[in-house]
């Protein structure tokens, strides 16, 4: 990445972080960078499409909704993007997942300068394939899991516990994690009245309600947060 892409994609940065508008003489002091070429790149970001409002002397801000092209990704950016698309491919045990991982990689690839695509497509970080397959194992519940969370969706599912009997559960999904031997769900039980964790794999039956649950996601992953110790995120 050269050093004025760079420095475009620092002050893209420094004013998605603001709220209000912020001053060109404190973007370029930020910057280490005169008036007149934060003036300059102002008027370059504008051009690809970022829709910053103000002029000098009254202050910038970045109005939301301008996505960065691929291309404004840094080296080390572009590394973590891949390991992590190639990780999902071989671990996620989800076929769905795996498809779209790769048409990131493919997506990202096809509008990279071609220096950049060539050191995607030479990249020498490496994901192993998991020693243990029956861990990776597809859980065919996954995708319809996901959906429900995406879509914050209550869903009635037929879960066999560790000893092998099964209950009827109705659960709000908001969350799921993917460890190496299971993938796990969490979400708040309606039989239980408070949170529960669920294995994808000892889901016996599923069906999307199609109803919205009470409460917004982020709402029940804070409450879940707090309930748990787990530290919360900014």
């Amino acid at each position: 990445m050269s050093s004025r892409t760079a420095r475009l994609l620092q002050l893209l940065e420094a004013l998605r972080t603001r709220r209000h508008a912020v001053s060109g003489q404190t973007l370029a002091g930020e910057m280490r960078i005169s008036l007149r070429t934060l003036y300059r790149d102002i008027a370059t970001l504008r051009g690809q499409g970022a829709q910053i409002d103000g002029d000098p002397g009254v202050g910038y801000l970045l109005r939301p909704g301008f996505t960065l092209p691929p291309l404004m990704f840094s080296e080390d950016e572009l590394e973590a993007l891949i390991l992590g698309a190639r990780w999902v491919a071989s671990h996620a045990a989800d076929p769905e997942l795996a498809q779209a991982a790769h048409g990131v990689m493919n997506r990202i690839g096809s509008v990279l300068p071609a220096d950049l695509r060539l050191a995607v497509q030479t990249s020498g970080l490496f994901v192993p394939p998991c020693d243990d397959l029956h861990a990776i194992a597809p859980a065919p519940w996954l995708p319809a899991l996901r959906r429900a969370i995406r879509d914050e969706h209550a869903l009635r599912l037929d879960y066999r516990d560790e000893h092998g009997a099964t209950t009827q559960r109705r659960i709000w999904p908001f969350a799921m994690a993917f460890f190496d031997r299971a993938r796990l769900i969490a979400a708040w039980c309606e039989l239980r009245q408070d949170f529960r964790h669920f294995r994808a794999d000892r889901v016996v039956a599923l069906v999307n309600t199609g109803e919205h649950y009470p409460e917004r996601r982020h709402a029940l992953i804070q409450r879940w947060r707090v309930q748990f110790n787990y530290p919360l995120q900014n």
